[in-house]
């Protein structure tokens, strides 16, 4: 018999006032959407909760995951995370709400890779934050390497964190590892601490994990950009981001997926030009 574990939480939109107005209601709702989106970073946050479960605390420090942000997660619905152990170890994972699947991906052990030689990726400052270049095919360049967000990982913060991602598991806090949806968030960071985005949205990653961050640790996002491309109207960027902690421990390698510039916003943008 297929083992199967399941989960049920209510969704929470924690970047509702953010830059990114696509969590915003009525930016959104413009777009087609009901609401604000939950960010894909808790999305992501949400599933991880299924393979700690299934692999303990080793996969942190030792496994792999994919997630593919297929729909929108809205504010207050609940949300059924499901992880399925097939034949080869691995667990196939799904968020589902309202009966939609709006997020799936994998998490396996044991992905045997060594993590890459950190001075392969590094350090560059970020720009001024008020003289971001707009996200653009000019300031995304294939190759570029992107200035480097820094970050402490501050117990207050990571603490409401868990609550806000209704986590249940109690290692987090007893041995003060930080959350791996909390690391995923710097993905996001060395795209929009680099570039000043309009609504934007995150589409999809994949990660090796290497160790495990603890609460006190800096963390530093040191990012390059993998590609960068038109698809269906939407313009889309790829970063490969390592995750640094103290300037000496690679602690997971990440391939980031954006749309920065949703067709949508084109349209709206054209249609102000011709009227």
């Amino acid at each position: 018999m297929t083992a199967t574990l399941t989960r049920e939480i209510s969704a929470y939109n924690l970047s509702a006032t953010s830059e990114n107005k696509i969590h915003d209601d009525a930016v959104a709702q413009k777009f087609g959407f009901r609401g604000g989106l939950v960010p894909g970073v808790e999305v992501y946050a949400y599933m991880t909760n299924l393979p700690v479960q299934k692999f303990g605390a080793e996969w942190l420090s030792g496994g792999t995951a994919e997630c593919r942000l297929q729909k929108p997660v809205y504010d207050g619905r609940m949300v059924h995370t499901s992880g399925v152990l097939e034949t080869d170890g691995s667990l196939t994972l799904k968020v589902e709400s309202e009966g939609v699947l709006c997020g799936s991906g994998t998490a396996s052990m044991g992905h045997g890779k060594i993590a890459p030689d950190i001075a392969g990726y590094p350090v560059e400052p970020l720009p001024d934050y008020d003289a971001r270049p707009d996200a653009a095919p000019e300031s995304l360049v294939e190759g570029q390497i992107m200035g480097t967000f820094r970050q402490t990982m501050d117990a207050v913060e990571l603490t409401q964190y868990l609550d806000d991602v209704r986590e249940d598991l109690a290692l987090y806090g007893e041995e003060r590892i930080v959350h791996p949806g909390w690391l995923l968030r710097l993905g996001n960071r060395a795209l929009t601490m680099n570039v000043r985005l309009g609504p934007w949205i995150h589409v999809g990653s994949r990660l090796d994990n290497f160790t495990t961050a603890h609460y006190g640790d800096i963390v530093e996002a040191r990012a390059k950009v993998s590609k960068q491309y038109e698809h269906k109207g939407h313009r889309f960027v790829e970063l490969d981001v390592l995750l640094v902690a103290n300037g000496e421990t690679a602690l997971a390698r990440i391939d980031h997926t954006a749309i920065y510039r949703p067709r949508q916003v084109a349209e709206a943008a054209q249609a102000r030009e011709a009227g």
